[in-house]
């Protein structure tokens, strides 16, 4: 086991570091720890051996994240590490690319699988049928030429998409990922985005009739840029949408969340958001959960390609704010994974932002994710 193996990593934190010992994280480590050596090992460098990936879920804040990048931080073989958001980003985008190629998916992993031996995607969640159709023959493909995948998420294989439309078309990317990869479960104990730390509040709730406290929090983190400037009705560019700011300085911006959260922005649009600034800060946030959306019946669904006899279900009840929240979990996350603090003022407390609802599993991630925003370490 060498200085720097996952297994290491993991025993320096509990001896060294202050870490809370987890029977759980120690097994998923030693599972990092023997696709690693395996990695480190190859009889003739070069030529690719059939090695396992790892797949990690749990439940949030079991340390899944903070496990793969240990181990994708010290590989010595050529690896890449994105949020599965991204990485499907790129695979639609160079799928486009590829198009007139006789089998554009095989080209795209053959031409990955050249970059890297290693491929450790954060957060694999599907909810899309074009993801859910496109990951069985991609996944396929990626293993089929040696590729190494390591994930983590908040579901087993067998739950991802498993109320989807048509699921039947991602079965082929569960069975690839159950057969090329050991399955690890970080069952559920102690949430360590919660573990005590120096706090740092990125979070307020509003009174009617008092300041806000953002307007002094983006004088100080702006500094003398802000001196002498009062609000303003600028602009910045997401997507070729023009989105008001309250303020903005060069490194940050302020913004009402009806215009980052209610209008017709994508993940991309985020992303660009966080390329461009070092602290965000998001006002007016309005209690998200509405209690008065109804259940509706579905009945005979078609898609592009055949029937579907699916008979009578009822779907669960859509907010009329729901497409709202999908934004501010896709803002949370970004903000999360680039390790930018985002700095919220609301209506209500954080654990009553969205507590029922048809997002409630996801927006779970997202609270966890805003709570560890409220610590000091995070974004050092």
């Amino acid at each position: 086991m060498t200085a720097a193996s996952p297994l290491a990593l993991y025993r320096e934190a509990v001896e060294r570091q202050g870490f809370a010992p987890d029977e759980a994280q120690r097994v998923a480590a030693a599972g990092l720890d023997a696709c690693y050596q395996s990695l480190h090992e190859e009889a003739v460098p070069g030529e690719r051996q059939a090695i396992p990936g790892v797949y990690l879920w749990g439940p949030v804040g079991r340390g899944k994240t903070w496990l793969m990048d240990g181990f994708h931080r010290h590989l010595q073989v050529p690896a890449r590490r994105l949020h599965f958001h991204h990485f499907m980003r790129w695979v639609h985008q160079r799928q486009f690319q590829l198009s007139g190629t006789a089998d554009p998916l095989t080209a795209l992993a053959r031409e990955l699988a050249a970059e890297v031996r290693v491929l450790c995607l954060d957060e694999l969640f599907v909810n899309d049928i074009a993801d859910a159709m496109l990951l069985g023959r991609l996944l396929g493909a990626l293993f089929d030429e040696g590729l190494v995948l390591v994930c983590t998420s908040n579901q087993a294989p067998d739950g991802l998409y498993a109320d989807g439309f048509n699921r039947d078309r991602f079965l082929p990317a569960v069975a690839a990922m159950t057969r090329h990869m050991e399955v690890v479960e970080l069952d559920g104990g102690r949430d360590h985005r919660l573990h005590p730390g120096k706090p740092c509040q990125r979070y307020w709730v509003s009174e009617p009739g008092r300041p806000g406290a953002l307007a002094a929090l983006f004088d100080r983190l702006s500094g003398d840029e802000a001196k002498g400037s009062g609000p303003s009705a600028e602009f910045i560019e997401l997507g070729h949408r023009r989105i008001a700011v309250e303020r903005r300085s060069e490194r940050v911006v302020w913004c009402r969340y009806a215009a980052l959260c209610e209008q017709p922005l994508a993940a991309l649009d985020f992303i660009t958001l966080v390329d461009g600034f070092d602290h965000i800060l998001l006002g007016e946030v309005p209690h998200l959960s509405d209690a008065s959306a109804d259940g509706s019946i579905a009945r005979g669904t078609e898609d592009g390609i055949e029937r579907v006899e699916a008979g009578e279900r009822e779907l669960p009840p859509l907010s009329r704010r729901d497409d709202g929240v999908r934004r501010f979990i896709a803002l949370v996350d970004e903000c999360y994974d680039r390790r930018v603090p985002l700095y919220v003022e609301a209506e209500v407390p954080m654990e009553a932002l969205y507590p029922r609802g048809y997002l409630a599993f996801s927006f779970r991630r997202a609270l966890s994710r805003l709570q560890e925003m409220q610590l000091a370490r995070f974004g050092e």
